[in-house]
């Protein structure tokens, strides 16, 4: 992030802004609108900025910029087409401290505009980093479309009455969840339609009514998908962002955590190898303790819950404790990572069938039926198998497999960090060996493996 986005007071602060364009005059609005005192500095002015000065109350200084000039403002905009002048109002204002954006040149910059959609008091803003500015006007249209105007009503009428909800809602998450059925209910409604009495009428009767009832809470059981947090479903994206906490594992990606809600609370459950944070049963009591405290849950699955994600064992202790609960399923590694290497998992000439199995061991074996696995015609995909690749090739090719027969190792599927390696049952324990692999895996054996090569198409370092 090479901006820190800040939203910045200045209400009857002094501002300056060097040069008298057109330019200006647009900087000169935006600022107005925020009730700085704007000075402008240029050695002429321009008809826009003349017609502004009255109806804006500028003050304009007629000369030339000299280093002397920057000091007493709390902001400063350089919208000159003199590369010498912005520089020096950049040094100067660097010297005292004081924030400055040179137009249409970043690296002169301590701050930048961004792309603003106005509905005040709620104000949204876009920005690029001063690379594409006209990508961030495009999205901020964008963005208006889903931010009608009615909903800076909505934040003033809830201003009005953040005191009398924090006085009779004492518990921090209950006024939480208080205002998000206010904001997603009728009396949202109410405002957008322009019927504030009503509005005001029925906030009054749902204060009330919230201290006589209580919360149950609600266990959403969430599939994250392969890595890339574009494969979320909107649902799952929703139920991430509304939740008091979240609950997830080891494969549940670095860029999927970002999107949880600053304030919502993350506990850690993953499991590697002979090495559980939590034991499976533990999981499953963790997840009935916290919604009968009333909470709202996301249990975070990397990939679907219900394929190798043991999301029905922790179905069966919610359902025996009555705790409510949802699932949303995700895209399982199999589909996600396959698409992504160009391997289809089946294929017409290549295989009519797919299988999913789970290579890990158990009591130091990998329990599969090989007789079942080697049927021709068919995809093998295989779960959590790096650490029992040796062993799970040398077995299919005892049961009957071709030595010859492609296979692939994906590694992090999705993700900027995806590798694909491909060789045969026979050849690709050797690829795996001479190379750094880390999990997460995905083992896909089967003639579709061929197509990878003409098929690739993510890039994972575009």
């Amino acid at each position: 992030m090479q901006f820190f986005p800040i939203f910045l007071r200045l209400n009857q602060q002094k501002c300056l802004i060097v040069g008298a364009g057109e330019i200006a005059a647009r900087k000169i609005e935006i600022l107005a609108k925020s009730g700085a005192r704007i000075t402008v500095l240029a050695p002429s002015f321009s008809t826009p900025v003349q017609t502004l000065e009255k109806k804006l109350a500028l003050t304009l200084i007629q000369k030339k910029f000299e280093s002397t000039d920057a000091e007493g403002y709390r902001l400063i905009v350089s919208a000159t087409d003199n590369q010498t002048v912005n520089e020096l109002v950049s040094q100067a204002a660097d010297k005292l401290n004081i924030l400055v954006n040179v137009v249409d040149n970043p690296k002169l910059c301590q701050f930048i505009f961004p792309a603003i959609i106005d509905r005040s008091p709620i104000i949204a803003a876009i920005s690029s980093g001063g690379t594409a500015p006209v990508l961030a006007r495009l999205l901020k249209t964008r963005v208006e479309t889903l931010i009608p105007s009615g909903y800076g009503r909505l934040a003033e009428l809830a201003g009005n009455y953040r005191d009398k909800v924090k006085s009779h809602i004492l518990d921090p998450r209950q006024r939480r969840l208080f205002w998000e059925q206010v904001f997603q209910g009728s009396i949202a409604e109410f405002i957008f339609a322009g019927q504030h009495e009503k509005a005001e009428h029925a906030l009054d009767e749902q204060i009330i009514a919230h201290n006589t009832t209580t919360t149950d809470g609600e266990i959403y059981l969430v599939g994250a998908g392969p890595g890339d947090p574009d494969l979320l479903t909107l649902r799952a994206l929703r139920l991430i962002q509304q939740a008091d906490i979240v609950v997830y594992d080891r494969l549940v990606s670095e860029d999927i955590l970002n999107l949880i809600r600053r304030d919502a609370q993350k506990i850690y459950v993953g499991k590697k190898r002979d090495q559980h944070t939590l034991p499976q049963e533990s999981i499953n009591q963790l997840l009935t303790r916290l919604a009968l405290e009333g909470n709202r849950v996301v249990r975070l699955k990397g990939g679907d819950p219900f394929i190798f994600g043991r999301g029905g064992e922790e179905i069966e202790t919610l359902m025996e404790n009555n705790i409510n609960f949802q699932v949303v399923p995700g895209i399982t590694a199999a589909s996600g990572c396959a698409s992504y290497a160009g391997i289809p998992l089946t294929h017409r000439e290549y295989a009519q069938s797919c299988t999913f199995v789970t290579g890990h061991y158990k009591d130091n074996q990998i329990n599969l039926n090989w007789e079942g696995l080697v049927a021709p015609n068919q995809t093998l995909v295989i779960y959590m198998g790096l650490l029992g690749l040796n062993h799970i090739c040398a077995s299919l090719i005892e049961h009957g497999c071709s030595k010859d027969l492609p296979a692939a190792l994906i590694q992090q599927g999705t993700t900027k960090h995806q590798k694909v390696i491909t060789g045969t049952l026979e050849s690709l324990p050797h690829h795996i060996h001479e190379q750094s692999v880390k999990a997460p895996t995905l083992i896909i054996v089967g003639n579709v493996v061929r197509l990878h090569d003409k098929l690739t198409w993510f890039n994972p370092n575009a």
